[in-house]
């Protein structure tokens, strides 16, 4: 074992610049609903707003009435039942231009209607300002996020590709969102499997250093053959074993091995990562195992560790089992690496939200470091709502057609490099099929060809599993998330491209519109389209309290239909409106970008 080294000084937060937001639609009317509670009630200043948008009455609806009737009754107080609770709330909110009028509707529930020259004029700065003014304000201010962590010297696969492609997305959102992101790869490179690579890396090119990589050429097949010799042969498995424990020790021929697998394999991670534009920071288990004693040290000190059966231990209020941090061979494990991870996290890099994104399996594991964690002190019970905190992001696994693991037909792990050239090569043929029956295909350069199927092969991948609730399993069909039609990511590039479209062939100079024209929203569907718009910002927000991306996809499937419906029932060039219109063109176009852009997903401009 090394010996134990002394955590750093704490990072300290630095905050990326951004233009003045105001908050989303729901944040604003919320403060608006906190004044007029204040005014009613002075003496409950705890009370916070519960602002919801309406599904019948209004646009939105404030539903604090019961909460405060419960609170008020028999005190003798003007106030007679809900109701009157309600129109006091409404009486006392305050002037403002967001708000056209209010009514009362049962038991206190405030309807709230939105004035539309104000939606008209929040959608008009946006396209003036830029839709980063429409970014949320969040409570968290530095978050990690920890997600794809593949294992060193094995191939990536569909688990994580979902881990890959759900972090990255709430990454995105909450970089959108102002907050100092730490993307965090925690890569599995520690374990005892490098000793059984080592050896068998030794044994097979002595003069391994010499030969290069071409030693263990395929990694993936490299790792099988090391597998086999060490389930098979008692002497290797026991070289092996020996091997690890001279890698911890650091010894240099052990580390320069360690170094080059590593590298080898880190190049092929590197292939998906390109392919998917994700962009992540590694710190893998090797990075915390010095700071590990130091931890442990802690842990004993505070009374928490036990010794069971020959093992060290944290015994956790809730569950059956305990938590083994130190192995009866005084090795760690997953519990010692991930204990130490949050310490650093926490103390080092002073993050207020630590986000781990594995499959559900994981749950149990995480619940009980996160209990160990609170025990030990560094973080806050979760019923005090405080801040740091923690979350596990689970997510449900990947089925093929027949409904169990998607495999390949040999039983193999499936490359995910080769999933996602494949889903690019059906793209680029769809496409250039549809092209050559349209006659258009001589429109199109080259080029255009190739980033045009990626975007749409390598999105309709990333939209296939972020658009289900990741909690769930779904079944992973290039059939299905290649069709032009429905809830896919080739239906919202072509609903993309076709504003777009819009917008070219008025021949009008959209940035001249947006700063001279103005909007009106005198039909039924100009409004809906414009009211959904202006709630991009909750619906951020939403999705990044709730850790749910597929609250973003539905919202943007939305949008997509409600243009639709506008679409058809508003004429768009050449009609009296048709500044106004265009420029909810260009609006709906700006949100549906932004969208892709935190999907991780890159928008077609034609096709």
């Amino acid at each position: 074992m090394n010996p134990a080294v002394s955590f750093p000084s704490p990072r300290f937060l630095c905050f990326p610049q951004m233009a003045e937001r105001t908050g989303s639609v729901k944040q604003q009317l919320a403060n608006l609903v906190k004044s007029s509670i204040q005014a009613t009630f002075p003496g409950l200043s705890d009370v916070e707003p519960q602002v919801a948008v309406s599904a019948k009455f209004g646009d939105y609806q404030c539903n604090n009435a019961m909460g405060l009737w419960s609170r008020i009754k028999g005190s003798g107080t003007e106030f007679k039942n809900p109701n009157s609770v309600g129109q006091g709330l409404a009486r006392n909110l305050p002037q403002s231009e967001i708000i056209e009028s209010t009514s009362v509707a049962g038991p206190g529930f405030v309807n709230i209607n939105l004035s539309n020259d104000w939606i008209s004029k929040r959608i008009k700065d946006m396209l003036v300002d830029g839709i980063q003014t429409w970014a949320p304000i969040l409570l968290v201010k530095r978050a990690v996020v920890d997600f794809s962590s593949p294992n060193i010297a094995k191939e990536m696969h569909v688990g994580n590709l979902r881990s890959t492609i759900i972090g990255d997305t709430l990454a995105r959102m909450f970089e959108f969102s102002a907050v100092d992101v730490l993307r965090r790869n925690h890569v599995g490179d520690w374990g005892t499997q490098f000793g059984m690579l080592i050896e068998y890396l030794f044994e097979q090119f002595p003069n391994w250093e010499d030969v290069g990589n071409q030693a263990i050429g395929d990694l993936q097949e490299f790792y099988k053959a090391s597998k086999k010799r060490f389930d098979d042969d008692a002497s290797f498995k026991e070289r092996a074993q020996q091997a690890v424990v001279k890698l911890q020790g650091g010894e240099v021929k052990h580390r320069a091995a360690w170094k080059k697998i590593c590298e080898i394999s880190r190049s092929e991670f590197d292939l998906v990562y390109k392919r998917l534009n994700v962009h992540l920071e590694e710190k893998g288990e090797s990075f915390y195992n010095p700071y590990i004693p130091d931890t442990i040290k802690e842990l004993t000190d505070k009374g928490l560790i036990e010794e069971s059966e020959g093992a060290r231990v944290i015994f956790l209020e809730g569950f059956n089992i305990p938590l083994i941090v130190v192995k009866k061979d005084g090795g760690y494990n997953y519990a010692s690496t991930d204990l130490t991870a949050i310490k650093y996290r926490l103390q080092v890099e002073q993050a207020e939200w630590i986000i781990y994104i594995t499959d559900v399996g994981q749950q149990q594991h995480f619940d009980m470091v996160f209990s160990a964690a609170r025990k030990a002190g560094w973080l806050p019970q979760p019923e005090e709502k405080k801040f740091p905190r923690v979350s596990h992001v689970g997510f449900g696994l990947v089925l093929g057609s027949d409904g169990k693991r998607f495999r390949t037909r040999s039983s193999e792990v499936v490359r995910l490099v080769e999933l996602l050239d494949e889903a690019k090569a059906r793209s680029k043929d769809e496409l250039i099929q549809r092209l050559e029956k349209n006659g258009t295909i001589s429109d199109w350069t080259d080029g255009e060809l190739e980033q045009t199927a990626e975007a749409v092969g390598y999105g309709a991948v990333k939209y296939a599993d972020l658009k289900n609730n990741r909690l769930t399993n779904y079944v992973f069909s290039f059939d299905q998330m290649l069709k032009n039609q429905g809830n896919t990511a080739v239906y919202l590039e072509y609903a993309h491209a076709r504003i777009c479209s819009i917008v070219r062939r008025s021949n009008r100079d959209i940035d001249t519109l947006k700063k001279t024209g103005t909007i009106t929203l005198n039909h039924h569907d100009e409004r809906a389209l414009a009211f959904h718009l202006i709630q991009f910002a909750e619906v951020v927000e939403e999705a990044c309290n709730n850790l749910l991306p597929n609250v973003l996809c539905e919202y943007l499937y939305n949008l997509s239909e409600m243009f639709n419906q506008f679409y058809t029932n508003c004429r768009v060039i050449d009609s009296p409106e048709e500044t106004s219109r265009l420029l909810l063109c260009e609006a709906t176009a700006t949100v549906m970008r932004k969208c892709f852009e935190l999907l991780g997903i890159n928008p077609v401009f034609k096709l």
